[in-house]
């Protein structure tokens, strides 16, 4: 086997690589300890064929994972964008549009490649959902407890809603289709929103909950009719500064668009995708 590929002869054979037109060589992912980022894509500025890809080596292993996953992702979607992209958690959820976007989409690809919708789906339909269910997935994919929640929200055909807290705000919440269909949202009492009186989010002396308490619906949503209920799952981390509620409710039918609810904080223009039959 010779020690060189003659590159002029393999481009003959093969007008572009398995990496795309243009790109000869990702290199195997490096460890950086930049606290400020969790990972990078990055062009060589010597070779332009050449991209490499870092991730933060103080990341628990399952973090470390979905890090790289991410910027393959970056490399996949967006590399003809831009010739580097720096990315911390942040951007997913405060940064500005264009940003938060592409970084959405990069965890979307980062999602779809490490956690398969077809096997979640299986999984999460043939069992009664509770945290020890999901930790157990999360291990199984090798992804972080949170990575897998939010994908459990996408994939789930219960009325779900997953709220994250930092320093006892919402940092952000998601809303599986079925809540978003029948308008099944968290009450708001302030702006940073903070938890609900009377919840497990807002008690400090609960810590975990991983097998859930069932309560009235209308605590956490305002517009569920009083018979309904659901169960609030709670998961804190280390420093109890962060937390994940999980709020799975009770079915009900979906509810005709009536645009007279709607006001400056409750207005979800997904929402409005959704139950007009749209995917955004």
């Amino acid at each position: 086997m010779p020690d060189a590929v003659d590159l002029d002869i393999l481009r003959q054979m093969l007008p572009t690589t398995p990496y795309g037109k243009g790109v000869r060589e990702i290199r195997q992912p490096v460890e950086f300890n930049d606290k400020a980022f969790e990972g990078m894509l990055a062009r060589d500025p010597n070779d332009h064929d050449v991209w490499g890809i870092a991730y933060n080596g103080k990341a628990r292993p399952e973090r470390q994972r979905f890090t790289i996953a991410h910027e393959l992702g970056h490399f996949i979607l967006h590399r003809s964008q831009q010739q580097k992209f720096n990315c911390d958690k942040q951007s997913i959820h405060t940064g500005i549009d264009g940003l938060r976007a592409i970084e959405r989409a990069a965890d979307d690809f980062a999602s779809n490649l490490l956690m398969p919708g077809d096997l979640l789906r299986n999984w999460i339909s043939s069992q009664r959902i509770d945290l020890h269910v999901l930790s157990a997935i999360a291990k199984r994919f090798q992804v972080s407890f949170e990575a897998l929640c939010i994908r459990f929200i996408k994939f789930t055909t219960q009325r779900a809603i997953l709220v994250y807290w930092d320093n006892g705000f919402v940092k952000y919440e998601w809303r599986s289709s079925s809540a978003i269909k029948t308008r099944a949202r968290i009450r708001r009492n302030a702006d940073p929103q903070e938890p609900l009186p009377g919840t497990l989010a807002a008690d400090a002396g609960v810590d975990q909950e991983w097998d859930g308490t069932e309560m009235s619906a209308a605590i956490w949503c305002p517009e569920e009719a009083p018979h309904m209920k659901l169960r609030e799952f709670k998961h804190s981390y280390g420093a109890r500064d962060r937390v994940l509620t999980l709020l799975l409710i009770e079915s009900a039918e979906p509810r005709a668009w009536d645009r007279s609810w709607q006001d400056g904080d409750s207005f979800d223009s997904y929402d409005q995708f959704v139950s007009n039959g749209q995917l955004p």
